[in-house]
């Protein structure tokens, strides 16, 4: 499960904000589809 302090410094990445929420959206759904606590898209948005 990724710490809170991670989840954090991932949203501060530099891209516009449609981008950020699509890809917080996006790594979500890919976490909850394969049932992992991770994307795999480390440093991205979401996870």
């Amino acid at each position: 499960m990724p710490s809170l302090r991670a989840v954090f410094s991932n949203l501060g990445a530099q891209m516009p904000l449609g981008r950020k929420i699509q890809r917080i959206f996006a790594n979500n759904w890919t976490k909850i589809r394969t049932r992992s606590s991770c994307c795999g898209n480390y440093g991205e948005p979401g996870c």
